[in-house]
């Protein structure tokens, strides 16, 4: 049952701390904005997997939330309530990966569908190992960014926030690298996209 503070519903448990931690972290308070953060993630998680399936881009999601509160902590009025600002927030990170996914789901294909072709048989041809040779020689003519977003994010398969994190680069930049080196690599071997 919402309890009553200062005119307007509040959520049980919540008391006015997020607005509190949201005041205290535009004004510097590293402490504060650690304690909102961690106390709105089970809030972040729950819209994210109401609204993905999948329970890696919930996360993502998740990750992308949290990003996005930091970049707009300034915008928030402390005289407003901070978990319909903070819920407002997910939905629209959801919304936004959805969509990047349906947009990305007609131009990509499983790797899951052709694993049969992606790794060598014990007794791998001579066409088969100039082939493999190529293609490392390919991805070693790569800008390093290139290289190190396309090994993290496709090889070893990284969620997006945790291979943007080891690689240095944010999560925007990260995306645009490896399809900067997907799209050379597919020119370097004529392959149409």
């Amino acid at each position: 049952m919402p309890a009553q503070s200062g005119g307007r519903a509040v959520a049980a448990g919540q008391d006015g701390r997020w607005e509190a931690w949201m005041a205290a972290a535009q004004a510097g308070d590293a402490r504060a904005y650690d304690l909102l953060l961690r106390d709105c993630l089970p809030l972040l998680r729950a819209i994210a997997r109401r609204r993905i399936a999948d329970r890696h881009e919930a996360e993502d999601a998740v990750q992308d939330t949290l990003l996005t509160i930091h970049r707009m902590l300034a915008t928030y009025d402390p005289t407003r309530p901070a978990r319909p600002w903070i819920a407002a927030i997910a939905e629209r990170r959801c919304v936004d990966r959805l969509r990047r996914r349906g947009r990305g789901a007609g131009r990509e294909a499983s790797i899951d569908d052709h694993a049969e072709s992606l790794a060598a048989p014990p007794g791998a041809t001579g066409e088969d190992r100039v082939a493999a040779r190529q293609l490392r020689e390919a991805v070693a003519d790569l800008p390093e960014s290139q290289r190190t977003a396309l090994r993290l994010a496709k090889l070893e398969d990284l969620p997006l926030a945790e291979a943007a994190a080891r690689s240095g680069l944010s999560i925007g930049a990260l995306k645009v690298a490896t399809h900067r080196a997907l799209k050379t690599l597919r020119r370097r071997f004529g392959v149409e996209d």
